[in-house]
């Protein structure tokens, strides 16, 4: 089932207006977050993002969005899709139709979608820089707009090479992140990874890690930039999203990297979680 405007529709049943604007501009934003043991895992701070990502794009928000109207919704479609136990969901909003570039109206529809939650960590995990394209180091690239491209195009040069996910990089030749995940890199007892100045996305997971990992006092954790250079004098690196959680990459071209130091990490995050 999806959920339209409060409305819970079968997904064989709706229909996309051809006007819309996230289709026809990508004039949408979105967050994925997960469902668990009757839980939205980092619920507010999956709701505070999105209200600022919508106030970014000078989206109208509805005085009825509350915190308490984002989780019940939520909710309610994951009871309608018989996903009690776990579910991946996608709260997408767009501003309503009309207008070229310039839009008639800045108010806005949302979309729900849950899915079961099938994606978990793997044992290997191998990742190549992709150079195409880059991604500009500016505010707006930190946020989850349908503007997707480079991840898109990213994750099928992937795919072609056999490989788990790619590493972007913006123009200044930095790396920013991968196509679907924050990354971090280990050397000793430091931790680097990129600053939202260099356009990776703002994500919740990235967040969480860095704060886990301030608590935790094992490591010394450093937002900055990162050359692609770095990858091969790493110790360890990881990716994190809401979904995979922490992810340990295993290999990068010929470097392999070893996994006790992100074993480290994996045990003070979850130290952080049950504590917080």
């Amino acid at each position: 089932m999806l959920n339209f405007n409060g409305k819970l529709i079968a997904k064989a049943a709706f229909n996309l207006d051809y006007n819309n604007r996230g289709f026809t501009y990508g004039d949408a934003v979105f967050d994925t977050s997960k469902f668990i043991s009757n839980e939205i895992q980092f619920l507010e701070d999956h709701y505070f993002r999105l209200m600022a990502s919508m106030r970014m794009l000078r989206m109208e928000i509805p005085l009825s969005f509350s915190l308490s109207f984002f989780e019940e919704e939520i909710k309610k479609t994951i009871k309608a899709s018989n996903l009690s136990d776990k579910a991946r969901i996608k709260f997408t909003v767009f501003r309503n139709s009309g207008g070229l570039y310039t839009p008639e109206t800045n108010k806005i529809s949302y979309l729900i979608e849950a899915n079961p939650l099938l994606q978990n960590n793997k044992e290997t995990y191998t990742i190549d820089v992709f150079k195409d394209y880059k991604v500009n180091s500016d505010l707006l690239s930190t946020i989850k707009t349908n503007n997707r491209i480079i991840n898109i195009l990213s994750s099928i040069y992937a795919k072609e090479n056999n490989l788990d996910s790619c590493i972007l990089i913006n123009e200044n030749k930095k790396i920013v992140e991968t196509n679907n995940a924050n990354i971090f890199l280990i050397f000793g007892n430091k931790i680097s990874t990129p600053p939202l100045s260099d356009g990776c996305i703002k994500g919740i997971l990235r967040k969480k890690v860095i704060e886990s990992i301030q608590n935790y006092g094992e490591f010394i954790l450093e937002e900055k930039s990162i050359s692609p250079f770095d990858l091969q004098k790493a110790d360890s690196v990881f990716v994190t999203n809401s979904i995979i959680g922490i992810q340990t990459v295993t290999n990068y071209r010929k470097k392999e990297y070893n996994t006790y130091l992100v074993d480290m990490v994996k045990t003070g995050f979850n130290s952080y979680l049950k504590n917080n």
